[in-house]
């Protein structure tokens, strides 16, 4: 089934009402087991089952634990538990969403990312991270960095999935995206592309609230920053469903260190930074 475009962003703002109420104990409780056990969510970093007051609150949950990570400067971090649907390298402008369908980064980026800063990712290596209803929702700093600017385009919904990747063209570019602007100390670009998605409520962004998905917006907004900074491991926002996040370096910047079909965990080392 091939969900009607008009329609997923009325059924995202009603799933997102539905997961944010708080209903009495035992039925609570019982949405929350039907949940784990339709999606096989694994609570064992996690608080139990009946510490979740919503369904949100579940899909939000934070690890008891910080996770252990390689610190070194050169080592680049997944910012999520997902599975890495694709990744490699750009041809010029243009980059695979999944194989056999190709996307124009220009157009995902939109012309209110400056041209110039555009242009060099071209020919820079890619990483498409999926997280599955099941994956811990929240994302963080991938490696130390500045934010320099952040883009909210408003869109549609289409699910994110494997099925919908192989069936709808230009399906990152349709659909509602936050793009993040980050530099390295070292002066290096990357972006960090947060892809809205069916049922995904909001994304939220720890560093200004003033970033409202799904919220009936229509025009693109920008937001400028002269002083935000992260280290890495540090916990940039979550979404409150699956959704995906996009990364793209610019050139010569990285060797990716994951494949293609990866499931990786928020820590696990996905890239390396040469020329440091």
């Amino acid at each position: 089934m091939i969900f009607n475009p008009t329609i997923t962003n009325v059924i995202s703002r009603i799933f997102g009402k539905f997961a944010s109420c708080r209903f009495v104990f035992p039925l609570q409780y019982l949405i929350n087991l039907i949940y784990v056990k339709t999606m096989g969510v694994n609570l064992e970093e996690f608080d139990s089952l009946e510490s979740y007051k919503s369904l949100n609150e579940l899909f939000t949950r934070k690890l008891k634990q910080n996770r252990k990570f390689d610190s070194s400067s050169n080592v680049i971090i997944s910012p999520c538990d997902s599975l890495i649907t694709e990744c490699g390298d750009m041809f010029i402008s243009r980059t695979m969403q999944i194989k056999g369908f190709y996307y124009n980064v220009d157009e995902l980026l939109t012309s209110f990312i400056e041209h110039e800063n555009i242009k060099k990712i071209y020919d820079g290596k890619f990483i498409n991270f999926y997280l599955s209803p099941k994956d811990y929702h929240r994302y963080h700093v991938p490696l130390d960095m500045q934010i320099l600017k952040v883009v909210h385009v408003p869109g549609l919904l289409y699910p994110v999935n494997l099925k919908y990747l192989n069936k709808v063209f230009d399906l990152f570019v349709k659909n509602e995206r936050v793009i993040l602007e980050c530099k390295t100390d070292k002066d290096k670009l990357f972006y960090m592309v947060f892809v809205g998605a069916l049922n995904v409520g909001k994304m939220i962004f720890n560093f200004d609230s003033r970033i409202q998905t799904n919220a009936k917006k229509e025009n693109i907004t920008i937001y400028q920053y002269a002083n935000v900074y992260f280290k890495k491991g540090e916990e940039l926002g979550r979404f409150e469903m699956g959704s995906t996040i996009l990364i793209f370096f610019e050139k010569e910047m990285v060797d990716l260190t994951c494949n293609r079909m990866q499931k990786v965990k928020f820590g696990d080392t996905v890239a390396k930074i040469v020329n440091l």
